[in-house]
């Protein structure tokens, strides 16, 4: 009780000072009994005996030390060092635990008080920012209520030929070909050579132009129209509702992201800013634990773009495993033989995975057990999984330290992520909450100076071991 009360220079003090009085008591005991074999083995074989005792003393002294200073130091340092960068830059209100850092002095409750402010501030912003962000939604969901007069399906498209907004028709058309993407390229969607042939005809006095496209997956075409923005880069494809199969009085969500115009899509991976790129996070449920006897059961990923989860954009896909999903199985995730009966099968449900996953990094929670079920499938079906990977586990670890746990409840825990207990183990449901992890640690790493995902990749290989001892 006494040591916890002085303070943290003389704490460190103190230790160091006992460091050395306790080499000093090594030495001096190995000179001691170096001293008493002299007599026995002769002078040359006593100092040599003194010699090594102390070497050895010294060193378990100096380890009995360090595991003391890492145990009730540095670790909690550690700790206290993420919980600042969660409450920073994720926004998470996570608590210290004072007598784990009851040896920093006051260090702790210093920290304590400034976030304390912090976070009184943050709630004063934040009142601020829900105040205006309400006032954006009115004004977005009456501009969506105003395009279900307009007989269009609309898409706007980056220089670069990325997608940066499409409405509720626009969705339903695209998704004749392939499930609807935000930052996707429009090449996904329609063939290159008819919409490159088309968009060449938007220069000079020609803003506006009548084109007709075929889709890239099975025999369907479409009548479009390319309009040249006058007011921003990119430009306009307008198509013509019939092809919807939505009722135009149906509500037309309107999913954009402007900022998808600065983007830099050529860069090499590794030098890519980790907020320019696309995520697909997702996960599996299996009827088992073992990748090459098992099989899936259930898909669901959603995507994240701009460190936001895009809404709409998701796979809630059952499996059909061709067998029995035994009941130790159906307990953890709720999946009966009765609700796979007639879903399709591994490699079609993989091959949509595929497709969703297009251009984006894969991103799942201990993400060797999941690619490795899609790796298998994906040989079936001629598919290459070559997606950049990032797996949560290692983010953790990479924020957290290592000695922490690493499930995904710890890691919803403290970034105060809420997991409903109905979707829990589901697996569209935990790559939600994967999802939100993920965009919760995409500032702190930036934070760190992990700004790039070669940055990133490059931290998180220093804990790879953990998915060793994981798997």
């Amino acid at each position: 009780m006494m040591f916890t009360s002085l303070s943290l220079r003389l704490r460190i003090f103190l230790l160091f000072l006992g460091v050395a009085v306790a080499s000093w008591g090594v030495v001096g005991l190995s000179l001691y009994l170096g001293y008493h074999r002299i007599s026995e083995a002769g002078a040359e074989s006593g100092l040599v005996f003194a010699g090594i005792l102390s070497l050895f003393g010294i060193m378990s002294t100096s380890a009995g030390f360090w595991l003391l200073f890492d145990e009730n130091v540095a670790k909690p340092i550690q700790r206290i060092s993420a919980i600042m960068r969660t409450r920073a830059h994720a926004d998470v209100d996570a608590s210290l635990d004072m007598h784990e850092a009851r040896y920093l002095g006051d260090l702790a409750p210093a920290i304590h008080a400034v976030t304390g402010k912090l976070s009184e501030a943050s709630a004063n912003a934040e009142e601020i920012v829900a105040m205006h962000t309400a006032q954006l939604m009115a004004e977005r969901a009456h501009l969506a209520i105003l395009l279900t007069e307009i007989p269009v399906a609309i898409v706007l498209v980056s220089p670069r030929h990325q997608i940066m907004l499409y409405d509720g028709q626009a969705a339903d058309v695209l998704g004749q070909v392939h499930v609807p993407r935000l930052s996707a390229s429009i090449f996904d969607y329609f063939v290159e050579e008819d919409l490159r042939a088309a968009h060449a005809q938007l220069t000079g006095k020609r803003s506006e132009i009548k084109a007709d496209a075929r889709g890239t997956r099975g025999n369907l075409s479409f009548e479009l129209r390319l309009k040249k923005l006058s007011q921003a880069s990119g430009y306009m494809i307008l198509i013509d509702s019939t092809h919807a199969r939505i009722a135009p009085d149906e509500a037309r969500p309107l999913i954009y992201d402007f900022d998808l115009t600065e983007h830099d899509a050529e860069r090499a991976i590794e030098h890519r800013p980790l907020k320019d790129l696309s995520f697909v996070v997702f996960d599996t449920e299996t009827t088992g634990l073992m990748p090459n006897n098992d099989e899936i059961v259930q898909i669901g990923a959603v995507r994240v773009v701009n460190g936001r989860i895009v809404p709409g954009e998701m796979m809630d896909q059952l499996v059909n495993p061709g067998r029995r999903i035994p009941p130790a199985s159906t307990k953890v995730h709720g999946v009966t033989d009765t609700m796979v009966h007639d879903a399709p099968h591994a490699p079609h449900a993989v091959s949509q995975l595929h497709a969703f996953a297009r251009g984006a990094v894969v991103v799942a929670h201990n993400a060797p057990f999941d690619m490795a079920f899609l790796h298998r499938h994906g040989k079936a079906s001629g598919l290459t999984w070559d997606h950049p990977i990032l797996d949560t586990v290692l983010l953790s670890a990479v924020i957290f330290g290592a000695n922490d746990k690493h499930t995904l409840d710890a890691l919803c825990e403290r970034l105060t992520i809420t997991i409903p207990p109905a979707i829990r183990h589901t697996a569209l449901g935990d790559a939600q909450a994967t999802a939100e992890a993920l965009c919760k640690m995409l500032p702190i790493l930036a934070s760190r100076g992990l700004t790039t995902f070669g940055d990133v990749i490059q931290e998180t290989r220093k804990h790879g071991r953990l998915l060793k001892d994981l798997n």
